[in-house]
């Protein structure tokens, strides 16, 4: 794989900053790689092992090289959407594949709905979508409760309550609690005033509370991969992943690792990257006639 080559794309309210891998053959579509708020850094290990294709990370709006010209201080899906189908149109290669994670799946979820024909095949990786959980009301109160911690003491509590969340696993009770110590977590207590963290204050509420057009999903001539990680049973994410999979009639697909499988020491965490790459590359290279439909 050659070096990345590193471009840029002015969107409305934002630039963003974007890389192109090109590959070795023309003969599959590029392959996107998206995550939020994660930024293409995230997705090196991953990148690597696709080297018959062109591979394109970016960095969402607000996120790491990518910059808000606007000035808000919220990002929705819709935003990041339209973002994702003008970076589709600027690599000018007709339909693409997408894999993505987390907030990146939400979005790309919703890319799909308004622009399947920009998309062959989406891998949407435990994006949390708490809109479709049976404890939905439990869920975004407690994502509300981290919010309001952050907003109060700063981004250490904020992230101790997060990682608490995300990692609970099983329904989510009506009270967690109070936000845990964030030193257990290895954050800091102290409060260094800023408020404009990407997770926490830009995406966390708009990302979770969304609320997917199921049918304009089922509809779409986009093959959707629904995919969870093997070591996240139970917990945030995952859940909302198998509701997906549920309501669009199909079955998730079991990926190597836990929420982020597919790290391999980008921002201090290994997953099972090697692993995970083969069972996307499977995945991609399945018949989409074998798929069940949807409906």
């Amino acid at each position: 794989m050659t070096e990345p080559q590193t471009r840029t794309l002015q969107t409305p309210g934002a630039v963003l900053t974007y890389d192109v891998r090109p590959g070795s053959s023309a003969s599959e579509p590029p392959l996107l790689l998206i995550g939020s708020p994660m930024g293409a850094a995230g997705f090196g290990t991953l990148a690597a092992h696709f080297r018959d294709r062109t591979v394109v990370t970016y960095d969402p709006r607000g996120v790491e090289r990518s910059r808000r010209t606007d000035g808000s201080t919220e990002t929705t899906p819709e935003e990041h959407a339209e973002d994702l189908s003008r970076l589709i149109a600027a690599v000018g290669a007709g339909p693409v594949d997408v894999f993505a994670s987390s907030g990146g799946a939400v979005n790309a979820l919703l890319l799909v709905a308004r622009h399947p024909e920009q998309v062959r095949a989406l891998v949407a990786h435990e994006p949390p979508a708490l809109q479709l959980l049976p404890d939905r009301e439990q869920a975004l109160t407690a994502t509300r409760q981290v919010q309001n911690a952050y907003l109060a003491r700063g981004f250490g509590a904020g992230m101790a309550g997060f990682i608490r969340l995300v990692g609970h696993r099983g329904p989510v009770p009506g009270d967690l609690g109070d936000v845990p110590d964030p030193a257990a977590f290895g954050l800091p207590a102290e409060d260094d005033g800023s408020r404009d963290d990407v997770l926490l204050a830009h995406n966390l509420l708009s990302c979770t509370s969304y609320e997917h057009d199921l049918e304009a999903l089922r509809r779409a001539s986009t093959r959707i991969v629904v995919a969870v990680g093997a070591g996240s049973e139970g917990e945030l994410a995952h859940r909302c992943a198998e509701a997906l999979a549920e309501r669009l009639g199909t079955a998730p697909v079991v990926f190597p690792g836990d929420h982020g499988g597919f790290l391999g020491g980008e921002y201090g965490q290994t997953g099972e990257p090697e692993a995970f790459a083969g069972t996307l590359q499977e995945v991609l290279a399945a018949d989409r006639d074998a798929v069940p439909a949807r409906g």
